[in-house]
């Protein structure tokens, strides 16, 4: 191979590289920002399957492990109610990290439930969410999720830097 070909093959090779990131980010992106809508019509299936056969939701308000105990949090009393008087589990963009088949994101997201008497909205909490994932067969699915309140606490502002580089770029 002359040193123009070797050249070549290196842009490429740097250029198909970048083109894997980019698909990453964007099914990663996909994947996390199907939780909401799915979430909030109600489709138990649709956000279990969002995380691997053992995969862990870790809330502050409880744990549920493996996408059976997701999909009944999904199907609860609780969650539908917060359906029927009407909701949206609205999220940030996400700081996304990709190291070859696994990746972490980071964001907030937002709990908007209507007022019972119809009147409004009100934001009834904030979040602090760090999705570790991993590449799958079936594409990238959620290993851990783990949530807590922003609510001064150093457990949702840690969440909230473990995705941040610690010097600025």
């Amino acid at each position: 191979m002359t040193p123009s070909e070797d050249a070549v093959e290196q842009r490429l090779a740097r250029l198909e590289h970048r083109m894997r990131l980019l698909e990453d980010h964007n099914e990663i992106m996909r994947l996390l920002y199907t939780y909401g809508p799915a979430v909030d019509s109600g489709l138990a299936e649709v956000v279990s399957e969002l995380w691997t056969e053992n995969g862990v939701y870790d809330v502050d308000t409880g744990r549920m492990d493996g996408r059976d105990a997701i999909a009944v949090m999904v199907r609860s009393e609780a969650h539908q109610g917060f359906i029927h008087q009407g909701c949206g589990h609205v999220m940030s963009p996400a700081r996304i990290t990709v190291d070859g088949d696994t990746a972490t994101a980071v964001c907030h997201t937002q709990l908007i439930l209507r007022d019972p008497d119809g009147s409004g909205y009100r934001v009834s909490r904030v979040t602090a969410n760090r999705w570790e994932l991993t590449r799958t067969a079936e594409g990238w699915r959620v290993v851990t999720r783990t949530s807590r309140i922003l609510d001064g606490q150093e457990a949702g502002r840690g969440i909230l830097a473990s995705g941040l580089p610690e010097e600025a770029p």
